[in-house]
């Protein structure tokens, strides 16, 4: 959004306005010094004499003259209008969130859990874009797509709201949930393609490997995030028994040589987050390098106003010339 400022290409002529208060303390003190040639003992005579529009204007050409050394002090300062803006995107972004929604990310290594943590900063970083085009696939055995691509984003974080683990088949297809995000994502324009794939495990189901899902990624390209979720060792997981739940601990296996070489391979990067501030962090890392990449260089554009403010101190002084040679002429 642009919005126009004012600003001086040589602030330092702005100094010279302390000679006007100087100015007129030393006019104040003159005409306190000021006495008649002529003496009388009383002024009761002249009491009720209104003074005349001359008398009342004698200050007037001194006034004016304060005027004229301001707007010329002001226009030697160079006062400008700087048209700039706040940096905006040429063209948004397409960003696909991957989001993996098996069982193991019930695990309670997050508050409230993995899923639940995943979700509200996905939705969190949906609020923090503008005008780019996000859609949500979600995967467990196999993938679908949750959300379309869209720039409604109350509808894709209400759908994202609905995530939840156990409404597909249970596992973790890593290369099929890459392989639907790239089918949103090729037939795109936007200058920058984006996914986002979070995982807390090995790729164990899909007809398609993750390494060739990401090569057919590359080939669009498509630069892909990998994110790795759960803390370092065993995380408490819950299991439903008929005495009611109880909880395992379950070892955390994230397969992080394949997320890092999926993120080599497409020129994105790899993350691993052991906690929710972590992934939140990462969130926020990753919507500053997408900005960063497409960020319009903001520019300045100026127009003087030197001419206006010399013009009407010149004005201004011929103003007060005239008033001082006719109207308010002082006898010799």
């Amino acid at each position: 959004m642009w919005r126009p400022d004012v600003t001086f290409a040589n602030p330092e002529f702005l100094y010279g306005l302390l000679v006007i208060p100087l100015a007129i303390v030393w006019y104040i003190r003159r005409h306190r010094r000021v006495s008649s040639d002529i003496r009388y003992s009383t002024l009761l005579p002249f009491a009720k004499i209104k003074p005349t529009p001359r008398e009342r204007l004698r200050h007037l050409p001194f006034a004016l003259r304060m005027v004229v050394v301001a707007l010329l002090v002001v226009g030697l300062a160079r006062p400008r209008t700087t048209l700039h803006g706040e940096n905006m995107y040429t063209e948004g972004i397409d960003i696909v969130l991957v989001l993996d929604i098996s069982s193991s990310m019930l695990a309670e290594d997050f508050r409230p859990n993995r899923i639940e943590a995943a979700k509200q900063v996905a939705s969190e970083f949906v609020e923090g874009r503008t005008n780019d085009m996000i859609g949500l696939v979600i995967f467990a055995g196999e993938s679908f797509t949750q959300c379309p691509m869209t720039l409604d984003y109350r509808v894709l974080k209400n759908l994202l709201r609905l995530v939840r683990t156990g409404i597909v088949e249970d596992g973790t297809a890593i290369g099929m949930g890459i392989a639907q995000a790239v089918n949103r994502l090729r037939d795109s324009k936007a200058k920058s393609k984006v996914m986002i794939l979070l995982t807390d495990g090995v790729n164990n189901r899909g007809e398609i490997d993750p390494l060739t899902a990401a090569q057919i990624a590359q080939t669009f390209g498509i630069r892909i995030y990998t994110i790795g979720v759960g803390i370092i060792g065993s995380a408490p997981y819950p299991v439903r028994t008929p005495f009611g739940t109880r909880y395992q601990n379950v070892p955390v296996d994230v397969d992080e040589k394949t997320l890092q070489k999926i993120a080599e391979m497409t020129d994105g990067r790899y993350f691993r987050a052991t906690n929710n501030r972590a992934l939140k962090e990462i969130y926020q890392e990753i919507d500053q390098l997408e900005k960063t990449r497409i960020e319009v260089k903001a520019y300045r554009s100026y127009t003087e106003l030197f001419y206006p403010w010399v013009g009407m101190g010149v004005l201004t002084a011929l103003i007060e010339i005239l008033l001082a040679r006719t109207l308010l002429r002082k006898l010799p």
